[in-house]
């Protein structure tokens, strides 16, 4: 009768320690940000994705394979548990300023708990001033990452601010160029000074895209599609900013890597 009960008594231990294990509850990471970051399969605007969209794909779309339990264990400065959820909220055309207009933000920040990361990527629309529709200057798009960082720290997650993504100009002598203007240094200044966890993926971009070359980053990466290929493109097309997937997986694995050298201790900076 002892070791039928001891039996019991050890049962009910495991039970209860694996249901309070945080390694069971999977902590959601929310992607904000523009076309390069979206998902354009699902229920994005209610096309049929093969038809009508493939090859196009945001590095957002291909993330969540980034975080199996394996590749998890590399990143244990930033998540300690053992499942993540990717939820790409990022959607074309938007900056910092109407991404928040729109109630995007807002339907973030309700859904957000303690424990979640928000990872932020703007600037592609942001400095588009020949589309005032979307354009937002410098200073406000500071102030827009701020409101996103100190919202998302009021809720107990994480912020990680991420420069923007380099688009494939301006190439010079085998070399490619920061396009963004003033929005990288921006976005690292604020990160600097509300001490946010920071991945430079302009200059990730640009050092991977540059080590590749122009030529493969061009016709693999970006969708510069020749005609009859794709069914969504019979015309083919000229993108140098969108990418095909193998761009948008080469892209994914950089945000990866910048996640691996973030520092234990600025996750829990300000929070």
């Amino acid at each position: 009768m002892k070791k039928y009960f001891g039996l019991v008594v050890m049962l009910v231990s495991m039970a209860v320690v694996a249901f309070v294990s945080p390694k069971k509850n999977p902590i959601k990471i929310y992607l904000i940000g523009d076309s390069t970051v979206a998902d354009y399969t699902g229920s994005y605007d209610e096309k049929d994705y093969m038809k009508e969209r493939f090859p196009i794909a945001g590095w957002g779309q291909v993330f969540q394979p980034f975080m199996s339990k394996d590749s998890l264990s590399q990143i244990r400065n930033l998540i300690k548990t053992d499942s993540v959820i990717v939820l790409d909220k990022a959607r074309g055309g938007r900056s910092t300023r109407t991404f928040f207009e729109e109630g995007r933000w807002a339907e973030v920040y309700k859904a957000l708990q303690k424990g979640d990361i928000v990872m932020m990527q703007f600037g592609h629309n942001d400095a588009a001033e020949n589309k005032p529709e979307r354009y937002t200057n410098v200073q406000a798009y500071k102030e827009y990452l701020r409101l996103y960082v100190n919202q998302a720290r009021e809720k107990g997650a994480t912020p990680i601010i991420l420069t923007p993504v380099n688009r494939n100009y301006p190439w010079k002598d085998g070399k490619l160029s920061n396009v963004h203007g003033e929005y990288p240094q921006a976005a690292k200044d604020v990160a600097k000074e509300l001490s946010v966890q920071l991945i430079d993926l302009t200059q990730l971009s640009i050092d991977a895209f540059t080590a590749k070359g122009q030529d493969y980053v061009t016709n693999n990466y970006f969708m510069n599609l020749p005609a009859g290929k794709y069914e969504a493109y019979p015309d083919g097309e000229k993108d140098n900013t969108h990418f095909q997937p193998e761009g948008a997986k080469a892209v994914a694995q950089l945000v990866f890597n910048g996640m691996k050298q973030l520092k234990p201790s600025e996750a829990s900076a300000k929070k």
